[in-house]
Order: C-alpha cells, then structure tokens, then sequence
C-alpha cells in the first residue's frame, strides 16, 4: 500500500496527519507553531514537499520536505534574502504566497502565486524565484480589484503537457492563460456572468475562486466562481454553467478527481456575507457527467449545524484507486473519504483555521 501523508497549513502552524491500519488517523504534534503555512506543493515524480511558512517578523519562506513531511528544512540562502521577493523597480512587497505548483513536465520547475497578484518561477526547485514580468506588465493589472481575501494569485495550472501553457485564477481578475512561456497572456473569462459586474459581463474582473483539471483532458476545466460552478471544453475561451441541482452556487474549493476527468467535486456555501455551508451541513457534491447532474455525500459528517467555512486549497483528492478526497474547516476540523468521496471520517478536530490541505502519496 502506498504511503500517504495528509499536510494540513493552518493559521497557526502545521500538521501532518498519517493513516493507520484500522482506519482512524495519527497527526504528528504541530510545526511552525504561530506561523500561517498557506500554501504546499508536492512534487509527483519525487514526493517532495514545498510548505510556504509566514513568519510574522521575518516575512514568507518556503520549507522543504523529502520524507513525507516527517521531517523539514528551510533551504541555506544568503543573508537577507527571501525565495520569493518582488524587484525593486516594481515598487511592490511580497504579502503571502497563496499557491505553489510543481511543473508536470519540467522536473526543477516550480510556480508560486502571490499577493499582490503575480506569478513567480522556479528553476532550480524551489530555492530561487523570479517574477513572470509578462502577467506583472500586463495591461489589465491596474484594474484588477482586491476579492475579500486580498489582491490574490491563487490557482496556478501548468499545462500537463506543454510547458510553454500556463493558465492562472486571480481574485478578483478572473482566468489568465499564456502559450508562450509566460511572455503574453490571454484573458479567459467569457461566459462567467456575476452580480456585481456589468451586463454583459466585461474581459476581466471576475471573482474566479478556484480552477481545476484533469491531466488526460487539460481542455476540460471547471470552475468554482463566486456565483456559479463553470466548465469549460476549450481551455477557458468560454465558459457555461454547470450548477443546477446544487444547493448553493457559491463556494470556495473545487477538485476534479485523480482518475476520472468527469468528475469533479464542490462544497457549497451560502452566499454572500454568510459564508456558511449551505443548510448549514457539510455536503460535499460531486458529479460523475461533467456537472450534468449531483449527488449530495455526508455519511460520517457532523449532524449538528454547521457554521465554518472551507477555504479554496483546504480541499484536495490523492492520487490512489479509489480515490482519497479530503477537506478542512475554518474552525479546525479535517475530514477524509478513502472512497471517492461516499463516506467520511474524521482526521483531526480543533486546529487552527485550516488553510490548505494536501494529499501526497510514494
């Protein structure tokens, strides 16, 4: 059986959660105790994992892990010099990293999505970056507007098998997308509708939250917005709506599973101020048909009302058959399902409000 790690960043540190043999899970004691751990990366070809670590005085670093987060290390750097750092001609300062992405097809090739909204690439694995100056200069930037969680990159999607194709969600600039190693880039927006935008919808300034694909099928997307669930069949040069049946269209997470292209997975919120899952229950839908159609699971979900929120990198799937999929509250409580998402079991319970959780396998 592989061996599999469940990293959970919360806003006071990190966990690393393990099953056993019986079903239940152990979680190691807490890391980077009172540091925000809001993004990790895990590397599919080698298992190595990328943590970035938000320490309060020093700023944003990134840890490293090779065992499957039982042991980490901040990589040596000169001194006063951070892994990600904006160039000073841009007049701009690093406030978190919200994504971190292994390149699929470049073996030392990282991205790092941040705030304020920029894209950063790694060539050497993680140790240095340096900012995607095309996406910076580009000509909508001045009037991409702050979401609620900031001015955020904050889904990073390397093209499975080009690495010249890069497409990126911003909050709230909507989905961006270069086929030429990240010199120009293309807004992908047309289709998404919502409230706050004008009739018909302008190029860009969409409340995209999340972006998710399959590998075997890059030019399927699907899309959580702030209203509405999306798909896509052209690399996001339209996009139709696919939530009819949910109970709710707003939402944070979206996950495509690990083997099936057609299916995907969301949790849906009440909207707007609210926040809270919808009926107050975590349901987590998944469709099997491309978002044709839903179906509700919550066996071994808490009953009682709930009223904690799921952010969009708290939820994840592994790579195993059936898949594992597996999500964290904002009041501190980890769910996993190791059977495509039919029944749930409890992993951990009051952490800190969960940031980001990802599965890693070896």
């Amino acid at each position: 059986m592989a061996d599999l790690a469940l990293v959970i960043g919360t806003r006071k540190g990190m966990v690393v959660a393990r099953p056993r043999a019986d079903g239940g899970w152990d979680a190691d004691p807490l890391r980077f105790a009172t540091m925000p751990v809001t993004a990790v990366a895990a590397d599919p070809r080698t298992g190595r994992l990328l943590a970035a670590v938000h320490n309060p005085f020093w700023g944003v670093s990134l840890a490293v892990s090779d065992d499957l987060g039982r042991t980490w290390t901040e990589p040596a750097r000169d001194a006063g010099t951070a892994p990600v750092a904006f160039p000073e001609d841009t007049g701009a300062a690093l406030r978190d990293i919200w994504q971190l992405r292994y390149s699929p097809t470049e073996p030392d090739v990282v991205y790092a999505g941040v705030e304020p909204a920029a894209l950063f690439r790694s060539e050497d694995g993680g140790l240095t970056f340096s900012l995607v100056e095309g996406l910076w200069n580009h000509p909508h930037r001045p009037s991409w507007q702050p979401g609620a969680g900031g001015m955020c990159l904050h889904t990073v999607l390397p093209d499975p098998a080009d690495p010249a194709t890069v497409t990126v969600a911003i909050s709230a600039g909507g989905v961006y997308r270069t086929t030429d190693g990240g010199t120009t880039w293309t807004a992908r927006n047309h289709g998404i509708t919502a409230a706050f935008l004008p009739d018909p919808p302008p190029e860009f300034g969409q409340c995209v939250h999340k972006v998710d694909l399959h590998p075997s099928r890059p030019e399927r997307m699907f899309l959580q917005h702030h209203g509405g669930v999306y798909r896509s069949d052209d690399a996001g040069a339209a996009w139709t709506r696919v939530d009819a049946g949910l109970p709710a269209d707003f939402g944070f997470p979206l996950v495509v599973h690990p083997h099936r292209p057609d299916t995907l997975y969301v949790l849906p919120l009440n909207a707007d101020i609210d926040r809270s899952p919808a009926g107050h229950r975590y349901l987590v839908h998944r469709s099997d048909d491309a978002g044709a159609t839903w179906r509700a699971f919550d066996k071994g979900l808490p009953e009682s009302p709930c009223y904690a929120s799921v952010l969009r990198d708290a939820m994840c799937a592994d790579t195993l058959d059936p898949a594992g999929i597996y999500f964290g509250t904002r009041d501190g409580w980890v769910y996993a399902s190791r059977d495509d998402g039919e029944s749930w079991t409890e992993v951990a319970r009051h952490l800190p409000d969960v940031l980001c959780v990802r599965a890693v396998t070896r």
